[in-house]
Order: C-alpha cells, then sequence, then structure tokens
C-alpha cells in the first residue's frame, strides 16, 4: 500500500471484495435491460458513486485516496468481471477521464475542475479516431488560431465511448499544417455544450452495450484560449502518454474478464460428467485450464510490472513499450481464454442465460479490446519502434 494512501491494507481489500460484489450482483443484473435499450439508467451511475468508483483513483487533492498505480489496476481487475459495457466507461473514468487534465491542463482549468471528478460533476471523453483520417499524422480536424488567442475548432471524430455522459471532450488537431506529421497537432479540453458541438449517433455495438459510442462534429466550434492542453504542437504528445497509461488499464480490463473466465470454467469442468467422470479429470480439458492460467499468469506479471515503473517515473523511457507489450499480450490472452471458455461449456456457453454465469456476454464483450486504445498492428508497431530505437534493451525494477 502506498504509505500516504488514505485507507489501510485492511480497508483496501475490503473495498476490493465490495467491488467484485458489486459487479458479480447489482450490476449484473441491470445489464439485462441495458442489452436492449444500449444506456446505462441513472442507477448505475448512483452506484457507482455510493461505491466510490470515481474517487478511488484520485489524488486526495482532489478527494481521493492516494492509491498507487498498482492499486488502482487492482480495483480495475475486480470491475472488469462485470459487464463490458460498465468496464468500459468505469476503466476511463479511472484514466483518461482526469489524468489528461491534470497532466496537461491549464492551472485555471485545473482548478475549476479537477475537484469535481471525485463525484462524477464532471467527466470528459476522449477523441482521437476520426472517420475520414486516422488516429496519428492524417488527423483532419482542424483548430484555426484567432488573433485574440481563442481557437476555431472544425472537423469529426469518430467511435468515440462515453458521449452520452460527458462535459468535456480531449481532442486531437491540426493547429498548423505548415509543420510536418506529429508537429501539426495539439490538443484540447472542448465543452460539450460549445455551440457547434454535434453527437452523431452510431448504431448498437456487439458487445460493451451502454458506453454511449457516437461519432462527434465540430462546425466552428470556439475555444477559449485556456482550453489548449499543454502546449501548440505537443497534441500527439499528450495523446501518446495518455494512450500509453489507458493500454495498460485496457490490459488490466481484459485480465480482470480473463480470470472470471477461467473460474466459470474451472466449475463448468468439475461439474459437467461424461463417461462417469468430470470433465475436468480429461487429459485434454486439463491441458487448456493449464494454458489458460499460464496466460493470465505471464500477463499479470506484466501488468505489475508496468505499474512499479509507472510509480518510480511515470514518464521513463520504457514506459510507452512495456504499456503496448501489456496490452498486445492482454489481446492474446484474453482472445485464447474466451476460446477455451466456450469449448469447455459447449453449447451450454453459448446460450444468454447460464447457471455459472455470462459466458456469452463475456465472450462478446472482449472483442472490443482488440481495438480499444489501439488495434494490435499498433501496439506491434509501437513495440517495434522502441526496442529498435534501445537495441533491444528492457529495464525492469524488480
Amino acid at each position: 500500500m502506498n504509505p500516504n494512501a488514505k485507507i489501510t491494507d485492511e480497508q483496501f481489500e475490503a473495498y476490493l471484495k465490495q467491488i467484485r460484489e458489486l459487479v458479480e450482483g447489482p450490476f449484473d443484473e441491470m445489464q439485462k435491460e441495458i442489452e436492449v435499450t444500449n444506456k446505462f439508467p441513472e442507477e448505475f451511475y448512483e452506484l457507482a458513486k455510493k461505491n466510490d468508483l470515481y474517487r478511488f483513483y484520485l489524488p486526495s487533492q482532489y478527494g481521493g485516496w492516494d492509491l498507487n498505480e498498482l492499486e488502482i489496476l487492482r480495483v480495475q481487475e475486480e470491475f472488469s468481471r462485470g459487464p463490458g459495457g460498465m468496464r468500459m466507461h468505469l476503466h476511463h473514468a479511472a484514466d483518461m477521464n482526469w489524468r489528461i487534465l491534470d497532466d496537461y491542463g491549464q492551472q485555471e482549468v485545473k482548478d475549476e475542475l479537477m475537484p469535481l471528478f471525485q463525484d462524477k460533476s464532471v467527466y470528459c471523453n476522449f477523441a482521437i479516431t476520426e472517420q475520414t483520417g486516422g488516429t496519428g499524422a492524417d488527423i483532419h480536424t482542424t483548430a484555426e488560431k484567432q488573433p485574440d488567442g481563442s481557437w476555431i475548432l472544425n472537423g469529426e471524430k469518430w467511435l468515440i465511448s462515453h458521449t452520452d455522459c460527458s462535459d468535456y471532450t480531449y481532442v486531437i488537431a491540426v493547429s498548423d499544417p505548415t509543420k510536418e506529421k506529429d508537429d501539426r497537432l495539439s490538443a484540447f479540453l472542448v465543452p460539450n455544450d460549445a455551440p457547434g458541438f454535434e453527437i452523431v449517433e452510431m448504431p448498437h455495438m456487439m458487445g460493451c452495450r451502454g458506453a454511449g459510442h457516437a461519432g462527434l462534429r465540430f462546425t466552428n466550434v470556439k475555444l477559449e484560449p485556456k482550453y489548449l492542453l499543454g502546449k501548440e504542437g505537443q497534441g500527439m504528445e499528450v495523446a501518446i502518454h495518455s494512450l500509453s497509461v489507458s493500454r495498460v488499464h485496457i490490459a488490466m480490463s481484459n485480465l480482470g474478464m480473463a480470470q472470471r473466465m477461467l473460474e466459470l470454467s474451472l466449475k463448468r469442468a468439475n461439474d459437467r460428467i461424461t463417461f462417469g467422470k468430470p470433465i475436468a479429470t480429461r487429459q485434454m480439458i486439463k491441458a487448456k485450464i493449464a494454458d489458460m492460467q499460464m496466460m493470465i499468469h505471464v500477463l499479470r506479471t506484466a501488468i505489475y510490472d508496468f505499474a512499479r515503473d509507472y510509480d518510480i517515473d511515470p514518464k521513463n523511457d520504457y514506459i510507452t513499450e512495456k504499456a503496448a507489450i501489456c496490452k498486445l499480450f492482454s489481446i492474446d490472452t484474453v482472445k485464447r481464454v474466451s476460446d477455451e471458455m466456450l469449448e469447455i461449456f459447449g453449447g451450454d456457453g453459448y446460450f444468454e442465460d447460464s447457471p455459472y454465469g455470462p459466458t456469452e456476454r463475456l465472450y462478446r464483450d472482449c472483442r472490443a479490446m482488440w481495438l480499444e486504445e489501439g488495434a494490435p498492428n499498433v501496439q506491434r508497431i509501437t513495440i517495434a519502434r522502441e526496442c529498435q530505437n534501445k537495441d533491444g534493451k528492457v529495464v525492469y525494477n524488480f
């Protein structure tokens, strides 16, 4: 436990248990309605506030508990065992929602907004992906600086989460088209009630229902100078640093889902009888269980290593590479574990209702993780670049 934390070790362990009971109880139950409506009921937000799910990760100066990164991630593992859309919302709340403003916001805006994150009085989504471009140097959304120092934002974003419950949006845009590649980009905090800000509806997703996915359109949105994040031309740095940490939160989400899938599979394998014996005694089932446990263990150790590094120095030379490794391996892990779970359950695991738990929903929800915070090939590009720049060297803080 962080020696400066506002709760004790015993309180923290009790909190982990409290969150598991919440997500596998009330959250699981209300998800039945969300699968149809694709919208979180107000009860979800109220329960999240009541159980400090908007507070636990914040520094104490903003009403939080001063947990370290590993402790924050351990809480995330617990709520990731529940419905995917809620996991998506809460994982974003615990990271990019507040961290970008804290790291790069101008003091005037931080003084106004940072204390409001603790009870979701303010919530910020993140918008970089575009339907007409991508997520890097080919961004087309523009921010044109005016003589009085304000900015005029025009363009669009696509596949943006939490648009239905956000008050602000972090936007990456081209601020100087005369410069090359990433130097063209700046980052902004955009009030969602600004004139010219529009939400564009999207269809229901296969999984992770309720997370408020939509497109955004900006038409001559005027931004005061105080809404610039960091410095002009620093937009890609803001995005990459923020995504690096968030990718590990995605990896921990995959770990939480994979751990629950393994536990459900063990129960099923012990209960299912064929030829007079539980299938858990069959050699092929044992092989599946062994592979599931192996990948979960390796993923957990990679995430814990990242968290240790981050707590020592959140901007050290290996944070970006290790984050991408965690995210990439977590995809392989949850993919393998979910496939093995379905095989162990057989046809019974394919139905929406199972006495063991939400096997069908878990199988659908985890597929979103292939794409969230960057598809697998994006992670490979990042890992290869960092590996080549450092001649294959990686430093560990064991």
